[in-house]
């Protein structure tokens, strides 16, 4: 199963555009966001847990405990954006 993970803002700047994930089904946001942490320090460095990161799920904003289906887009950007 493969997703597209996207960041926006300062995470755009910190890691790029996008990238294309492969995933297990039934993972959620949440553990997405671990999984990316753990995977390099500039991911650790601005989705850290003590950082204020949103998240979206193909387009709709949603939470942490919501399950990515396959072939999702998953967007990742601080809390305000610039227009």
């Amino acid at each position: 199963m493969s997703i597209t993970v996207r960041y926006f803002a300062s995470l755009r700047e910190a890691l790029g555009a996008q990238e294309i994930l492969a995933h297990q089904d039934g993972v959620t946001l949440g553990e997405l966001r671990d999984q990316l942490i753990a995977s390099s320090d500039a991911h650790a460095a601005v989705l850290a847990r003590g950082k204020a990161v949103r998240c979206a799920l193909n387009q709709k904003m949603s939470s942490e405990t919501v399950s990515i289906p396959d072939g999702a887009e998953v967007a990742f950007f601080p809390p305000v954006t610039g227009g």
